[in-house]
């Protein structure tokens, strides 16, 4: 099955704070953004517009959203987005949601990771 995918405005910043961190208040007043902790640290995805103090920081990615929602029952999505990529040597950072998928690619790579995916019968909206 292949699915949709709907390329996001935002160009996205993913930053690493140590792992005892305070979220910083204005991720919270972002349109969109995504947390992540683990037993060694936070990562934050947001807005690029939205600055924060972090260890490190990876400007200049894309989101490509898998239209959704999905279902729990289907199988190999990410797998079969990332396949594509990876035969084209593009890096992605992917993020999932209850709802659905996301495949951020940085800006360099975004028109050939487009052209790889629509080859594949991906649809792209822009």
């Amino acid at each position: 099955m292949k699915l949709t995918l709907k390329l996001l405005d935002e160009c996205f910043t993913i930053h690493s704070l140590p792992k005892h961190s305070n979220i910083p208040p204005q991720v919270f007043a972002a349109p969109i953004y995504f947390i992540a902790k683990t037993f060694d640290e936070v990562s934050i995805v947001l807005p690029q517009n939205i600055a924060i103090e972090s260890d490190e920081a990876e400007p200049d990615w894309q989101a490509l959203e898998v239209v959704g929602p999905l279902d729990f029952t289907l199988t190999g999505i990410l797998s079969s987005i990332s396949t594509v990529l990876a035969n084209e040597k593009i890096s992605i950072f992917a993020i999932s949601t209850f709802d659905t998928d996301y495949v951020l690619v940085k800006k360099d790579t975004l028109n050939a990771a487009i052209a790889a995916l629509k080859a594949k019968d991906y649809r792209v909206i822009q």
